[in-house]
């Protein structure tokens, strides 16, 4: 099936098509049009449009339109697709270093966050999955992911014992479930809300935002903010596309995307905050347990690192940056 949906998508659409003097690159991904990273995204086509002069344009297919995250990922490989927005999760399927931004309390705060993706580092990281046909251009503020449940809040740990919690197709997300008593499952977003309400799972974890757009308050009546991982949302170029761009048409591109995280950001605060205030009004219980029993039980998970030198060199370096 999964072929058979390649296939048309690859005869019905053009990653990156050309009319007269214009390019056109389109960049699908599964979120609500009210996303704050939608919203950045909107912004990057706009600076875009104005920096080329109009000679390289974005078309954006949110919601899923064109496909799972992983579908999307597909279709960047092959070159049917231009661009999408995967979690940096997803991403450690195709370059193994990325997991080390989602490891729990690897960011002292927002700050150090923004400072790392923003380093050599950073950038290094968003080219390990070029032998993979993707390379990324940048990361969006995707704030910190704290737990939410159907039947009972979770104020420490312990509270987790026994319940299942979707999480992304991460090793890295699972782990951190399983470390604090939970069962982890793995089930796609789009397919979140129908797993709720039928109680395939008991919860999830994601940030404010997306917790809210996706009305699954709706369901989980528990918002408990540990902020356990601030695992950020990667701007993803297949190298397909990336290598029909001319080396100007790379630039515009790529400041274009700078200029974007630094007004999405902006977005993002502002966001959590109206997104805390409307889950409350809709009848949420939001809680905030201390961080220090989290931190502490997930804290094995960067030590396990000690015997990789390589990923634990990358968890120092982190560490480092002030």
């Amino acid at each position: 099936m999964l072929r058979n949906f390649i296939f048309l998508a690859f005869l019905l659409l053009a990653g990156c098509r050309e009319i007269t003097s214009t390019k056109y690159l389109k960049l699908a991904h599964g979120l609500d049009v009210t996303h704050p990273v939608h919203q950045g995204m909107v912004y990057m086509a706009e600076a875009l449009l104005e920096k080329s002069g109009g000679k390289l344009q974005l078309e954006i297919y949110p919601s899923q339109q064109l496909g799972t995250e992983r579908q999307c990922l597909e279709l960047l490989q092959i070159g049917s697709l231009a661009m999408t927005k995967v979690s940096g999760a997803v991403m450690e399927n195709f370059a193994p270093k990325i997991k080390v931004l989602s490891l729990p309390y690897i960011f002292r705060d927002r700050q150090h966050a923004y400072n790392v993706q923003d380093s050599p580092l950073g950038r290094d990281l968003l080219l390990q999955s070029e032998e993979f046909w993707l390379r990324g251009l940048g990361y969006f503020d995707a704030g910190q992911r704290s737990f939410y449940t159907k039947d009972r809040p979770v104020r420490q740990p312990s509270d987790l014992q026994g319940l299942k919690i979707r999480v992304q197709e991460s090793a890295v997300a699972m782990n951190l479930v399983r470390s604090l008593g939970g069962s982890p499952t793995p089930i796609s977003w789009g397919e979140l809300y129908t797993a709720l309400q039928q109680g395939v799972v008991d919860g999830a974890e994601n940030n404010p935002p997306s917790f809210y757009t996706s009305r699954h308050y709706e369901i989980c009546k528990f918002y408990s903010l540990n902020e356990h991982t601030a695992v950020p949302d990667i701007l993803v170029i297949g190298t397909v596309a990336w290598n029909k761009l001319s080396p100007q048409e790379q630039e515009w591109l790529q400041q274009a995307a700078d200029e974007a995280i630094i007004y999405q950001r902006k977005l993002w605060v502002q966001a959590e905050n109206e997104a805390l205030e409307a889950v409350q009004a809709a009848g949420v219980e939001v809680l905030r347990p201390p961080k220090e029993a989290f931190a502490q039980m997930t804290k094995s998970m960067l030590e396990d690192y000690r015997g990789d030198s390589t990923m634990y060199k990358l968890i120092t370096r982190i560490q480092q940056i002030p």
